[in-house]
């Protein structure tokens, strides 16, 4: 596992749909080496903190592996490394190998991982077409944040390594999936609130999902007790 492309930038103004909106997706492959810090990577910067950055989203980490699929879905676009406003482009850190919580190595830093990679408009404005963000969430491949456990210096060609996994054993994927087409599944909901790496509001999403299927249970409880003949 190692660093293909490291990839920063600066939030920027651009227009969409008419009006001026600043985003940080603009990220761009840079030589050399480059400290990994508590809350990004120097050089970068989040536009929206209300919903980008932090300290369990300090850094976006996207599988090279995924450019191909991608090639293939929009072969009238150039894909270049951070086109997917990517941090650090990586082979070998697939969603459903890498659980909540691993540990990683990277360069001299380490990292934890924390949840996969929501998309919002502003992937549209990146590719300059708004079905990418549909597109983005059914494919899977979401990529994932980490938080910077120890900062270090980082580069392209710097391998990854995994230093310590999570017992729990609920991968990237799964919280994707629960999220996106198995929001029924009990047994893996209750997997994922007892994940301390996945951020609060996270967890408190899947309380409620878990609350929310409670529910209908006792309804459907309640109509077939209803609905029983009577026996005197």
């Amino acid at each position: 596992m190692k660093i293909v492309s490291v990839n920063v930038g600066l939030p920027r103004e651009v227009i969409w749909k008419g009006k001026r909106v600043t985003t940080g997706i603009l990220k761009e492959p840079i030589t050399g080496r480059v400290m990994m810090r508590r809350l990004n990577l120097d050089g970068d910067r989040q536009a929206d903190l209300s919903v980008h950055g932090g300290p369990s989203k300090a850094v976006y980490v996207y599988p090279v592996q995924h450019y191909d699929y991608w090639r293939g879905e929009l072969p009238e676009m150039k894909l270049p490394w951070g086109m997917f406003g990517e941090n650090l482009t990586t082979e070998g850190l697939l969603e459903d190998a890498v659980s909540i919580g691993d540990r990683l190595r990277i360069g001299s830093a380490e990292v934890m991982v924390t949840e996969p990679r929501m998309p919002c408009y502003k992937l549209g404005i990146k590719f300059g077409r708004e079905d990418i963000i549909k597109r983005f969430l059914r494919s899977g491949r979401t990529g994932f944040y980490v938080a910077v456990l120890q900062e270090g210096e980082v580069g392209a060609g710097d391998s990854v390594d995994l230093i310590g996994r999570d017992g729990n054993d609920v991968t990237v994927a799964d919280i994707t999936r629960l999220y996106v087409n198995e929001r029924d599944n009990l047994d893996l909901l209750h997997r994922a609130i007892q994940v301390e790496a996945l951020p609060e509001s996270w967890r408190d999403h899947f309380r409620q999902q878990i609350q929310k299927l409670g529910r209908s249970v006792e309804r459907e409880r309640q109509a077939k007790s209803r609905a029983s003949p009577c026996c005197e």
